[in-house]
């Protein structure tokens, strides 16, 4: 971090009508005032979340009284509820049996939002190096909860054990930690999705802030011992900034949506448990993740939906033409990034609350280094599902969305050894054969077939290289 600017000569006080003036030189003002902003943000978000925490209690509950609420809250399951019972003998067999790696020095890891696209791809590879894994997730219906069930059934098949709970709550983390004690958590639950926000912004406050303080709560304060968190920030955090590639020493204090705000204070939450309490701390900006078993709300997939059922789809432009550009990113590179972080995490210095020595706490970008524009991600898809889209070109409305993302990866590749190797091409090609696989004669076309016989094509070329 940035250290704070040396204003100790740049203004004296003097007592003026009772009152303490401050004089700033005003060489310094525009320099100070950026460092004195972000501090004050940072502050404020604290502020904010002890006050909803404390005094907001009910916020975190189900209520009979839903039946009032607006339609988008109804049809958004609330992220703190948990339908199911927890506890009692063979509960905690079942949890145990699933958390138990198969050799000594495999990590036993909790990882929460499992039922989701990381979370399930994540999950997936610890246990087939041999970890121990435990999944939670609530299975709101922010999109189709039937494929979260099916991720659920998938890691099932593969001994992998998916709570169907919630981060906020409170005495299932108490004793969860009490039935196992967990080496690392891979903390992957949140709201997501940047234009959502606008329609329920109370649920990105439940999820990605009161849910990172309630899991950094049980971590630090009850837990015995201590985990290592890896948890998921967002290339989104570096919002309004305009020098590429993004790096993690670029500026952060300029939020374009209130899920980038979220996830920025979750940084911010994450430096305080881990100065405070002890606590071994990763954050991994995550950009643009894509690939099988995918979100629904994610372009790539939604694009690939309309573009099936011959419905129109919507590309942004700026004001000035040039082209919408994401910074895509395979979901094998990302799996291979958070597992990385999750074997060179260090182990948290704190004990009962209290802080036994300095702790690790690193921030890291995983991305693919190289931003596509959307209208060519489009055309890849067009060719792999031999479909013309129809498009309507819309100029970009300020609804939290940003005109480009760059992952300089640096850092990630000389700590975790990350090296993101799959090109948009050939992930888009790999996310089309699940997408007719799984949804099958919904697909109405050769698609398939299609994809086969690039396959076989690409595999004569290879040989004959």
């Amino acid at each position: 971090m940035a250290s704070a600017p040396d204003t100790s000569k740049s203004f004296k006080l003097e007592r003026h009508g009772g009152y303490l003036l401050r004089r700033i030189n005003s060489t310094k003002v525009i320099a100070a005032s950026s460092h004195l902003l972000f501090r004050a943000s940072i502050l404020a978000t604290v502020v904010l979340i002890l006050l909803f925490t404390l005094h907001y209690p009910p916020l975190l509950l189900s209520h009979s009284g839903a039946a009032a609420s607006s339609a988008a809250h109804s049809n958004h399951r609330s992220l703190l509820s948990s339908a199911v019972t927890y506890g009692g003998a063979a509960w905690e067999r079942e949890v145990r049996r699933s958390a138990t790696p198969r050799s000594p020095s495999g990590l036993t890891v909790l990882v929460t939002g499992a039922a989701g696209f990381v979370g399930t791809h994540c999950s997936l590879a610890l246990k087939k190096r041999g970890d121990g894994v435990v999944g939670l997730d609530n299975f709101n219906s922010y999109y189709d909860p039937s494929l979260k069930r099916a991720r659920q059934s998938l890691l099932s098949r593969h001994g992998i054990l998916v709570l169907h709970a919630d981060i906020n709550d409170t005495p299932l983390l108490t004793k969860l930690f009490d039935v196992v004690p967990f080496s690392h958590v891979l903390h992957l639950a949140a709201q997501a999705g940047v234009r959502y926000a606008m329609r329920n912004p109370q649920s990105y406050v439940a999820s990605n802030v009161a849910g990172l303080v309630a899991l950094f709560e049980i971590a630090a304060k009850h837990a015995d011992p201590q985990p290592a968190v890896v948890w998921a920030s967002s290339s989104s955090v570096y919002g309004l900034n305009t020098a590429t590639p993004f790096s993690e020493l670029h500026r952060t204090d300029r939020p374009a949506s209130l899920y980038a705000a979220t996830k920025k204070a979750g940084e911010a939450i994450a430096h305080t448990y881990n100065h405070i309490y002890g606590l071994s701390i990763t954050g991994l900006r995550f950009f643009t993740v894509y690939g099988p078993w995918g979100r629904p709300d994610m372009a790539y997939f939604s694009f690939t939906n309309d573009i099936i059922s011959g419905k129109p789809i919507t590309l942004f432009r700026m004001q000035d033409g040039t082209a919408v550009q994401r910074d895509f990113t395979y979901i094998d590179d990302v799996v291979k990034g958070c597992l990385g972080a999750l074997d060179t995490a260090k182990p948290s210095t704190g004990s009962g609350g209290k802080k036994q020595g300095p702790a690790q706490l690193r921030v890291y970008n995983l991305g693919n280094t190289s931003p596509v524009p959307v209208a060519k991600m489009v055309g890849i898809l067009e060719e792999l599902l031999g479909t013309k889209a129809k498009k309507n070109l819309v100029t970009l409305p300020q609804n939290g969305d940003v005109p480009f993302t760059h992952a300089n990866v640096s850092l990630a590749k000389k700590d975790l050894g990350y090296r993101p190797t799959t090109d948009l091409a050939t992930g888009l090609k790999k996310f089309v054969k699940w997408y007719v696989e799984y949804y099958g004669a919904k697909t109405g076309n050769n698609v398939h077939s299609k994809i086969k016989k690039m396959e076989a094509k690409e595999a004569e070329e290879e040989a004959s290289a």
